[in-house]
C-alpha cells in the first residue's frame, strides 16, 4: 500500500483507484480491513482513512499500514465520508467501512467493471456476513440487504447505494459534492449520496466485488434502530422536492436539453 497515489504504468489506460474508509474508535476492525486491502490482487493507488475524532489508536493503525490519514473534526459519518472523497486523488473512488473485509479481487473487479461499462458512473455491491451465528449469516444478509434495496428503490426511484461496498468515478463526486448534506450527522450518508448522484449519473449493481461485513447491526439493537431512523430522516430531508416522479421528470428534461444542445452543436459544426 502507498501513502500517495502512483501513476499507472507508462502506456496504460488503467484508472487510478483511491479507497476511502471513515473510522471512529474501531482500530481492531480497521487493522483487519487494511490487511485485506494489502492482499488485493491489484492494490489500490492510495488508501485514505478518515479519522472522525477517534479516541483509540485508529489513526496510528492506519499510518502503520501505509494509509494516508485525513482528520475530520466535524462529527458524523456524512462529514467524514465527504472529507475522504474530497481528499481522494484517484480516478475511481472505492468506499467501505472499517469493519469490512473485501475479497482479494475487490479492487480489480470494480476497476474492471468501470472499464467494461464506460457509461456507468456509480457501482454498488452486495455483501455477506462474516461473523455471528453461521446458520443465520446468509438469510439475515438477504433480508437486511433486500429490505434496504426495496426501501431505497421506492424512495429514490432507482438503486440505492450501499456504503460498505461502493464505487464511483471522482468526476461524479465532484459534480455533486456541494449538494450532499455533509453537515448533518443524523443522515444516512450513502442514502443521501444516492439522492444526489442518482438524478444525474448512471448507477448499476456490481455483480462481482465480494465484501464481508460485520453482523453488528443485529447484535446491537440500538444501532439497528439508529440506522432505520437515519434512513427515514434522509428521505424526509429530500422529500417532497426529491419525490421519485419529480426526480424522473427533472432527469428527462435534463437529457432532452442535452440532446437539443448536441443537435445544435452538430448543426453548426
Amino acid at each position: 500500500m502507498t501513502a500517495t497515489p502512483s501513476p499507472p504504468p507508462p502506456g496504460s489506460d488503467r484508472a487510478s483507484v483511491s479507497v476511502v474508509i471513515p473510522v471512529k474508535d474501531d482500530a481492531l476492525h480497521l487493522r483487519r480491513c487494511l490487511r485485506a486491502l494489502a492482499l488485493q490482487t491489484e492494490p489500490p493507488d492510495e488508501i485514505v482513512v478518515v479519522d472522525n475524532g477517534s479516541r483509540d489508536d485508529s489513526a496510528a493503525v492506519a499510518r502503520a499500514a501505509g494509509a494516508r490519514v485525513v482528520v475530520c473534526t466535524e462529527p458524523g459519518i456524512p462529514a467524514a465520508a465527504a472529507a475522504g472523497y474530497d481528499s481522494a486523488a484517484g480516478d475511481v473512488i472505492l468506499r467501505l467501512d472499517a469493519d469490512c473485509v473485501p475479497g482479494a479481487a475487490w479492487v480489480a473487479d470494480l476497476r474492471d467493471a468501470f472499464e467494461e461499462r464506460p457509461h456507468v458512473d456509480v457501482l454498488t455491491g452486495g455483501a455477506r456476513f462474516i461473523d455471528g451465528p453461521r446458520m443465520l449469516r446468509r438469510p439475515l444478509a438477504a433480508v437486511y440487504l433486500g429490505c434496504y434495496a426495496m426501501f431505497g428503490v421506492l424512495a429514490l426511484g432507482h438503486l440505492p447505494l450501499f456504503g460498505s461496498n461502493l464505487a464511483f468515478r471522482r468526476s461524479a463526486w465532484r459534480d455533486v459534492s456541494r449538494r450532499v448534506h455533509r453537515r448533518d450527522p443524523d443522515l444516512h450518508d450513502d442514502f443521501d449520496l444516492a439522492f444526489h448522484v442518482g438524478e444525474r449519473h448512471v448507477i448499476r449493481r456490481a455483480a462481482r466485488a465480494p465484501m464481508g461485513i460485520s453482523m453488528r447491526p443485529f447484535a446491537e439493537p440500538r444501532s439497528f434502530v439508529l440506522r432505520i431512523t437515519r434512513g427515514f430522516r434522509t428521505v424526509t430531508t429530500h422529500w417532497p422536492f426529491d419525490l421519485p416522479p419529480t426526480r424522473l421528470v427533472r432527469r428527462w428534461l435534463r437529457r432532452a436539453r442535452a440532446r437539443i444542445g448536441d443537435r445544435r452543436t452538430g448543426g453548426t459544426a
